[in-house]
């Protein structure tokens, strides 16, 4: 038979039971905080995760704008080292509309920069970062040639120096289906914002996936 409650008799039992309703009213308190707590964690959470979520696409436009806006000055480029050269033309094919990515270093096989354009392919850039009247040569355009369709897979090859190229560069690059782009053509590029498939003589333009 289960027992009765009993109301406490004696002091020494009242101060049992006083001790007991203070601790499970503290154990009570503590429990209700915490909860309270986590639910402010919670909340905040929340709030950040929605705030996070509405400054997303106001973030990728404002990137989207200071891409279009892009520019670089030939006293910029030639303040360049070779790296920051090769990220500045990724830079500036993304401004035009490309996916790009610098993928230049040792044994990079003549790719500093390769991009995608939905219409235009593949693209792979070659950089040649100089000193102001210095020219490229010939030698470039046959590494270029034979790596950027057999290795990358390019359906474009362009060389890019702030410099010039030799004449011989110039007429093995034509005959090979190598474009480039000397210090005229890069200002027009970086510094007027003309886009690199408006500028050079690309392949047609590929019908959009339908």
């Amino acid at each position: 038979m289960a027992g009765r409650f009993r109301a406490p008799r004696g002091p020494v039992e009242r101060l049992a039971a006083a001790l007991v309703a203070v601790a499970a009213a503290v154990a009570v308190l503590g429990a209700t905080q915490a909860l309270l707590r986590s639910w402010v964690f919670l909340a905040a959470v929340a709030l950040l995760a929605l705030a996070g979520a509405g400054c997303a696409p106001v973030l990728e436009r404002t990137r989207a704008e200071r891409r279009a806006g892009l520019r670089l000055s030939l006293a910029e480029v030639d303040a360049m080292g070779d790296r920051d050269f090769e990220y500045a033309l990724r830079d500036l094919l993304v401004r035009d509309g490309w996916t790009a990515d610098k993928v230049g270093g040792q044994g990079d096989r003549a790719a500093d920069v390769i991009g995608h354009h939905p219409r235009h392919g593949r693209i792979v850039l070659q950089a040649k970062h100089t000193t102001v009247g210095a020219k490229v040569g010939v030698r470039v355009m046959y590494q270029v040639k034979g790596t950027a369709g057999p290795v990358h897979g390019a359906d474009v090859a362009v060389v890019v120096t702030n410099g010039g190229l030799t004449r011989d560069a110039m007429a093995r690059g034509d005959r090979y289906g190598v474009h480039w782009v000397d210090r005229a053509r890069l200002e027009s590029w970086a510094a007027a914002g003309r886009p690199l498939h408006h500028l050079l003589p690309l392949p047609l333009p590929r019908r959009p996936p339908g």
